[in-house]
């Protein structure tokens, strides 16, 4: 590899590392804020919104779901977003536009369902302990 495309992949990495700073920056901001100017909190999550898409990253997972997707607003739910649960999904509805998002949640069902059919199989193959934690020595 040349040194040239090094120092430009470099380059990239580090200016992709100062966007996901920045990013989790006015996310917080926008939270600390929302409670007094939520219009100003709005403002802080389209920023960081420009910021991710100018510099081609995907938004942290932890901040993925904190907005909406339609009207760009900050969501803090009972203020003005609702939040569900239904059929094995979450349902988020932003209280300022009226745009849903439902978001699964397999992983728990996957567990759920894995258990209920150990049960239903009688399945205590791999069990070595018992419920009730008193083991008693009369046979």
């Amino acid at each position: 590899m040349s040194r040239k495309k090094f120092l430009r992949q470099k380059e990239q990495r580090e200016k992709r590392r100062i966007a996901r700073e920045r990013i989790d920056i006015l996310f917080t901001l926008a939270e600390r804020v929302f409670p007094y100017e939520p219009e100003l909190a709005n403002r802080y999550v389209e920023i960081a919104l420009a910021v991710q898409q100018k510099a081609r990253i995907r938004m942290p997972r932890k901040w993925k779901r904190r907005y909406c997707k339609k009207c760009h607003s900050l969501l803090v739910p009972g203020r003005n977003a609702r939040v569900r649960l239904r059929n094995g999904h979450v349902v988020i509805k932003c209280l300022n536009c009226g745009h849903i998002m439902r978001y699964p949640y397999l992983r728990e069902q996957k567990a759920r369902r894995r258990d209920s059919m150990k049960e239903a199989t009688g399945g205590n193959e791999g069990q070595t302990s018992v419920k009730g934690g008193n083991h008693s020595g009369s046979e």
